[in-house]
């Protein structure tokens, strides 16, 4: 976790704006092909409690229901992905790119790297993991 406990962030529009009032996890790459799919790329996210984030902008937030136990939020204006979140959970993993600089944050790990695309090799150093 990070010991900065507030942060802000939003879409690329302005039309999903955020702040977070509690600690962030550090970042997880995830290289599955769900999260490549919906970024063209892999995802990197960040995590935090539910209760302590609040959407201060969400006029063009959506969500898209992913899988049987996922959902994923999105701005329906600019097309930016901004959160992850599981059915019934109680944190959200937010794409750690929405978030305002400086974040404090670094990348922990890779997962899910044996469904990762042929393109580019990870070659950080950071742990990887076939899986979650």
């Amino acid at each position: 976790m990070t010991s900065t406990t507030h942060h802000t962030g939003g879409c690329l529009c302005g039309g999903v704006r955020y702040e977070v009032a509690g600690p962030l996890r550090d970042v997880i790459a995830c290289h599955c092909s769900q999260c490549r799919r919906t970024s063209g790329h892999f995802v990197a996210a960040t995590r935090a409690a539910n209760d302590a984030l609040k959407l201060l902008a969400e006029q063009t937030l959506t969500w898209y229901r992913s899988s049987e136990s996922a959902e994923r939020g999105f701005c329906c204006r600019c097309g930016a992905n901004l959160f992850w979140r599981p059915i019934g959970g109680t944190t959200t993993s937010i794409f750690a790119g929405t978030l305002d600089t400086p974040t404090h944050l670094r990348i922990a790990r890779h997962i899910f790297v044996a469904d990762k695309s042929d393109y580019y090799t990870i070659a950080d150093g950071v742990p990887q993991f076939p899986a979650h």
